[in-house]
């Protein structure tokens, strides 16, 4: 089947109280890994590229390899540009058949945060994709920063409110405690903010950063409003140890279809336990009106 605007979908999510998993890819075997595992688990699902990963393998490559995983796997598929915080770039990503795009303008103050979203939205939505938008600064572990420090960069919940109503935006993701790589402490997830966020905004809630975050957690944030789970860096992690292993054993092996083979398995085990944890397997065969 083509590419499907996720929106739908992650609505039939938060109707039913689950979320869907979405996953950072980066070359053929991880789109081929998410694929897969999804379709096993019988759940719909997001695959997600950042701009790094446009510089690295091309919008054009990425986009023709989630097109023919889209129509080999019988669930339905989105194609997600995350944390793009150029205008342009996102115009390329729609060109090329992106169905849901994030514009990124966290960075920025809050009103031009607020126009650069809403351009995006006028564009995107007159075209069928979805938007994304962030509000709050989702920081990476590299960040030095003391408690109070990363609690000022967290979501205000009222700001919240009047970002989607100013933007249109489709879905919201909080900050609320999540970083971006390997955790140097353990994360602690601000679950009084994400309910006072939910009791005043309307759209599905996504949270970003989710590697790391032990389980317990991820089913509360699920249960307080989230609707969408980002995962990057738990994939990346026993890909690179997979094949780390196949050169402990087999120094001399130069085949690439003989390291990148066990990368891809060890990465969609890791895809079909994420998406169950989430809750969203089987939920491909509730949503016969986007197959």
């Amino acid at each position: 089947m083509a590419l499907v605007n996720p929106l739908s979908f992650i609505q039939k999510a938060r109707e039913k109280g689950v979320a869907i998993a979405a996953f950072n890819v980066h070359n053929l075997e991880t789109i081929q890994a998410v694929a897969e595992g999804a379709a096993e688990e019988r759940a719909p699902v997001i695959i997600q590229t950042t701009p790094g990963t446009l510089k690295h393998a091309g919008i054009e490559y990425i986009a023709a390899c989630v097109k023919v995983a889209s129509e080999k796997h019988d669930i339905p598929i989105a194609l997600h540009v995350d944390h793009c915080p150029s205008f342009n770039t996102i115009v390329q990503c729609i060109r090329n058949g992106y169905t849901s795009v994030m514009i990124d303008g966290s960075r920025l103050p809050y009103e031009d945060n607020t126009a650069l979203v809403k351009k995006v939205v006028e564009l995107a939505h007159s075209v069928g994709i979805a938007v994304e938008g962030e509000l709050g600064r989702i920081g990476g572990t590299e960040d030095d920063m003391s408690l109070d420090e990363r609690e000022a960069t967290f979501t205000v919940p009222e700001e919240a409110r009047d970002f989607v109503e100013a933007t249109g935006i489709d879905t919201l993701a909080v900050a609320i405690g999540t970083a971006h790589g390997v955790y140097k402490w353990e994360p602690r997830l601000d679950f009084r903010r994400l309910a006072e966020i939910r009791e005043l905004v309307d759209v599905p809630l996504v949270l970003h950063g989710a590697s790391g975050v032990d389980d317990e957690s991820i089913k509360r944030a699920i249960t307080g409003g989230i609707c969408k789970i980002n995962i990057a860096t738990e994939l990346k992690i026993p890909m690179a140890e997979a094949i780390q292993e196949v050169f402990r054993s087999r120094p001399d092996e130069n085949d690439p279809r003989k390291y990148m083979g066990p990368a891809k398995e060890a990465v969609k085990e890791v895809v079909r336990n994420k998406i169950r944890l989430c809750g969203c397997s089987g939920l491909a065969d509730e949503l016969e009106g986007i197959r």
